[in-house]
């Protein structure tokens, strides 16, 4: 009977960057509110906030994962290349190479040898950035992916705690803008937990108990400017 496992590392690339920018969106949109409304200001002005908060941020997180996954893409182009030379310069070192990986893996010289010489013949170059670099198509770096992912996730976690602010005008706004948020933060933390296979109260509490402390330090900071002003 066959048996066949669910896992999950193909998701880590977009996972990353949509988790990161969810979590961003909210903490940093619901921080932001509540720091101008510990201020004092009006109901219009902290909305006004809000909505940059929600359009500067998402383009931050676009340009800052393009630009960090592009980095990774460069070394690891620069990488392959680097392999690639080796390849044509001593295609023999190279086989020697891969088997003393293998050996040190725990297989025995002769089957390392064996094994390295087939995997090479059949694909040099991806034997080497797999086993030698730590390459691989599932990991490899997808900056488009990840700009798109992080800052569509940023948008609609920066939209729960603007909406709940929009609609919640008044003294109760704050405690309402940070309830909500904690809730949301919750289950964005169990959602990722569970897509990543991880256990699900790890992965809300996390989160949980940085998003509080960041809304905390942003009340406290706002209250503060606002009895200066």
């Amino acid at each position: 009977m066959s048996h066949h496992e669910l896992h999950r590392i193909h998701r880590i690339g977009w996972l990353r960057a949509a988790v990161l920018g969810a979590d961003d969106g909210i903490v940093s949109t619901a921080s932001l509110i509540i720091g101008v409304a510990a201020a004092g200001s009006t109901h219009e002005n902290v909305l006004l906030a809000g909505i940059a908060g929600l359009v500067a941020g998402a383009m931050s997180m676009a340009a800052g994962e393009y630009v960090s996954v592009s980095s990774q893409s460069d070394t690891e182009n620069a990488d392959l290349e680097l392999e690639r030379q080796s390849l044509e310069e001593d295609f023999e070192g190279e086989i020697g190479e891969l088997a003393a990986i293998y050996e040190g893996r725990g297989l025995n010289p002769e089957l390392a040898q064996q094994v390295a010489e087939e995997l090479m013949a059949h694909d040099a170059l991806g034997a080497h950035a797999r086993d030698e670099i730590g390459i691989s198509e599932i990991t490899n770096a997808r900056p488009g992916q990840a700009a798109l992912s992080s800052a569509g996730a940023f948008i609609i976690g920066a939209a729960l705690p603007l909406l709940v602010a929009w609609a919640t005008p008044g003294s109760q706004l704050i405690i309402a803008v940070a309830a909500s948020s904690l809730v949301f933060l919750s289950f964005l933390g169990g959602l990722a937990a569970r897509t990543g296979g991880a256990k699900l109260v790890v992965g809300a509490v996390r989160v949980l108990l940085w998003g509080a402390f960041a809304m905390a330090m942003t009340a406290v900071v706002g209250r503060l400017f606002g009895v200066i002003a």
